[in-house]
């Protein structure tokens, strides 16, 4: 249960990191922002030093990485659970294969020799 909200917050997260990041505009979007006009003299620029967008951003990227860790949490106790039960790692199976029949093997037709000089095809005659 839990680890199914966690997937959830996970996935709103990251759609809602990409849509905002691709919703805000560059810095060098302006066509005047190359030769300072617009912006003020303090250090980050007229807008402060972020803009609600920024802020939202940077809090559902925090929220993404958060969720991360915990499902990076639940796989490592999944993974611990399996290999405490006694099940074979995947990795190391071998597949038991059957004895190939010996003896009344069938043989494709073109596997199969010619039995009379009229069955082989004859190369066409160049002149």
């Amino acid at each position: 249960m839990l680890e199914t909200v966690i997937v959830v917050l996970h996935l709103l997260a990251a759609i809602g990191v990409v849509t905002l990041v691709l919703l805000q505009q560059g810095k060098g979007a302006d066509a005047g922002a190359s030769f300072g006009a617009g912006a003020s003299g303090t250090v980050f620029g007229g807008q402060g030093s972020s803009t609600f967008l920024s802020r939202v951003t940077a809090i559902l990227a925090a929220a993404f990485f958060i969720t991360s860790l915990g499902l990076a949490f639940f796989a490592k106790d999944k993974a611990s659970s399996m290999g405490q039960v006694g099940l074979p790692d995947p990795a190391v199976l071998e597949v038991q294969q059957a004895e190939p029949a010996v003896g009344d093997v069938p043989v494709l037709e073109a596997a199969k020799p010619a039995d009379k000089a009229a069955d082989v095809p004859q190369a066409p005659e160049q002149q």
